[in-house]
């Protein structure tokens, strides 16, 4: 069974972190193997003081459900410690809420796609901390679909916003303990990193083969199959297409109340794509897009998830729609995710290519080649840092 970075330091605390005074950067998953979360290890522990805790997007513990719905702080119930929110009128820590704070303790469970922002509030986090001086702790944790490997276009320095601040591929395969070390290497956050590796951890494994138990990280997450096609799914929230947020399967299942669901499933099943099927499934959306009408949908089922490879997959799902229903699919226009200017399609997928061949109809096995170039290039420099 992998050992997280918590469960390590659950064990025998650093001895760096003894007597200190600490905050901490975390949420619902943040638990060891005895499921203590992490606020309840640190506020009951003789040997430490909490002082601060900061959540991400979604709350403390998912409480926001839907997308882009800010949150704020508040008075911890039990241990009446303040909690700070990074998804509301700040997002980054105000120097004056971490006073009197010695280390700065980040656990976070990240789902291995570059859009999922946890590892962009963990990166505020490291800025402010590397300014004020305040060392950095991050407790490793799996990418929970490091079997899909490395994928998609790296991001465009052009093309950062709240969704994406270093240039990684869409699938990056790190954990966020390499996530860290890259922001600190590569970005010059300038903070005195220090991270508490996972035991037992092999890159290549899904999160099913960690013998952890699965936490959503957050409310449209809620297992293993969702997380293997969010790295390319999660491009739909930017178009008019439903990604069946209000349903029980968000991302493994897309639609519209007049999509021509029939012709496209023919046309995706004509295609060769790797490790997964489509299958038609209609639905009717609790909430989000389309709340309460009747979508006509389909179902993307990984039927190999060693071969399957999300990113490419989706954008076939978009071209084949643009093949079978010219002019059917539209981009959304911002603002999405706190950026006013660029279209959100393109800081999602990282550039602005992908839209433009879509949109003039140009041939995706071109633009899905153009990212081997740039992946061998990022592999180059991760093998500089790569832990496991």
């Amino acid at each position: 069974m992998v050992r997280t970075g918590f469960d390590i330091i659950s064990e025998e605390l650093p001895r760096e972190l003894k007597g200190k005074a600490v905050a901490v950067l975390c949420h619902a998953p943040s638990i060891n193997h005895r499921f203590q979360h992490i606020i309840d290890f640190l506020a009951l522990h003789n040997q430490i003081i909490i002082r601060a805790i900061f959540g991400p997007q979604h709350g403390l513990f998912g409480e926001t459900q839907d997308n882009m719905i800010e949150w704020e702080g508040y008075r911890h119930p039990e241990y009446n410690i303040p909690v700070y929110s990074l998804y509301g009128k700040i997002r980054k820590p105000k120097p004056e809420m971490l006073n009197n704070i010695d280390a700065f303790v980040v656990d976070l469970q990240d789902i291995g796609a570059r859009p999922y922002t946890y590892i962009w509030t963990m990166k505020h986090c490291m800025e402010v901390c590397g300014d004020l001086g305040i060392p950095v702790w991050i407790l490793d944790r799996p990418n929970p679909v490091s079997n899909l490997g490395t994928e998609g276009p790296l991001l465009k320095r052009n093309f950062f916003t709240f969704v994406g601040e270093a240039e990684i591929p869409m699938c990056h395969n790190m954990t966020i303990g390499e996530i860290a070390l890259w922001i600190n290497t590569y970005e010059s956050s300038g903070c005195d990193l220090n991270i508490v590796w996972m035991r037992g951890w092999e890159r290549g494994m899904a999160f099913d083969q960690t013998g952890l138990n699965w936490v959503p990280p957050s409310p449209n997450m809620p297992g293993l199959n969702t997380a293997m096609v969010y790295p390319g799914t999660v491009m739909t929230e930017t178009l008019n297409l439903s990604e069946a947020r209000g349903t029980t399967t968000p991302f493994e299942l897309f639609g519209a109340p007049t999509l021509n669901n029939a012709i496209l499933l023919k046309e995706l099943n004509s295609r060769p794509l790797p490790g997964c099927i489509f299958r038609l499934h209609d639905y009717i959306p609790t909430f989000h897009k389309y709340e309460s009408e009747y979508c006509k949908g389909i179902f993307i089922h990984v039927t190999d998830r060693n071969i399957f490879k999300p990113v490419y997959t989706a954008i076939n799902i978009y071209d084949a729609i643009m093949e079978t229903t010219p002019g059917y699919l539209t981009f959304n226009k911002p603002p999405y995710e706190y950026e006013n200017t660029l279209i959100p399609f393109d800081i999602l997928a990282g550039n602005s290519s992908i839209r433009k061949v879509l949109e003039d109809r140009g041939n995706i096995v071109t633009e899905q080649e153009k990212w081997f170039d740039e992946i061998e290039s990022f592999k180059s420099d991760f093998k500089q840092i790569s832990y496991y």
